[in-house]
């Protein structure tokens, strides 16, 4: 997401608003201010909230969450006919007025993949007006050793549904927090409020060092090429059934009802194979 509104600054900050399209009339969540506000409206910034993205338009906040299965995809010439609703996985688009005279209107496309539809496209007049972000905890990046700690041992789940518990810590989801706890070398089902200074201090550590060069690959890359740089990087997500990078031994996979995780077992429980139900007796 920092990338995605990296990308966003160079290519939308200091550009003007055609119009917005709604293809998906679910995915939009707030009703006043409307849409047609943005009209005229000069983008003026682009930030990130936790996973949240925010186009600041002249003092609104065009702000948008992806999910599981939405992305952003940007358009150096967008056709002028308004999108046809509930067709194909286009939910929203935003019109940039053209960077030069008689140049082509570009801009943006949101696009969400799958049957469970959870994009979401808010306007509001404060990012603190959107639900998610308002209860955001702290982000990922920016807490110390000791505030995580103090954050972790206080929550009392297992460390990997704590790190991608946005009222927790923000920023971190499914792929990070298993690359975190790869490079950790810690259990997913570790219990946070068992976790030693040592392993907080590694936990910490690796946050730091995934989120950053994570950013560091990804900044400045065009928006399509983004999840392609992503899934280079990563180590152990999305790769069961491979060899680990670090010991060699089988990446092993939990699934539950609409999600999995990935792990090692000899880099992170100690060569035990995590039971693949939800209702099993978990390692601590």
């Amino acid at each position: 997401m920092e990338a995605l509104a990296s990308f966003l600054r160079e290519r939308a900050v200091g550009r003007s608003i055609v119009r917005a399209d709604v293809a998906a009339f679910s995915a939009v969540k707030t009703f006043d201010p409307p849409l047609s506000a943005l009209n005229g409206g000069l983008v003026t910034g682009v930030a990130r909230h936790g996973k949240f993205l925010d186009l600041d338009v002249d003092g609104l906040h065009l702000i948008t969450h992806l999910a599981r299965g939405g992305w952003l995809q940007w358009r150096d010439s967008l056709p002028p006919a308004p999108p046809k609703p509930g067709r194909g996985p286009l939910a929203f688009r935003l019109h940039l007025a053209p960077e030069f005279p008689d140049g082509p209107v570009s801009g943006f496309d949101l696009t969400e993949m799958g049957t469970q539809k959870r994009l979401a496209v808010y306007l509001v007049r404060d990012p603190l007006e959107v639900p998610g972000i308002a209860r955001l905890g702290p982000d990922a990046l920016t807490v110390t050793a000791a505030e995580l700690g103090e954050l972790l041992r206080g929550h009392r789940s297992q460390l990997k549904g704590a790190l991608t518990d946005q009222t927790l810590l923000s920023g971190i989801g499914n792929a990070y927090s298993d690359e975190i706890l790869h490079t950790a070398r810690l259990s997913p089902f570790k219990n946070t409020a068992k976790l030693t200074e040592a392993e907080v201090a590694a936990l910490h550590a690796a946050i730091q060092s995934e989120l950053s060069d994570a950013v560091e690959r990804s900044v400045g890359q065009q928006a399509a090429k983004l999840k392609g740089e992503k899934r280079s990087g990563l180590q152990v997500h999305g790769r069961a059934g491979l060899p680990c990078p670090v010991c060699g031994d089988t990446v092993r996979e939990v699934s539950f009802a609409d999600r999995a995780f990935q792990y090692c077992p000899t880099c992170q429980t100690e060569g035990r194979e995590l039971a693949d139900r939800r209702l099993s007796k978990l390692l601590k």
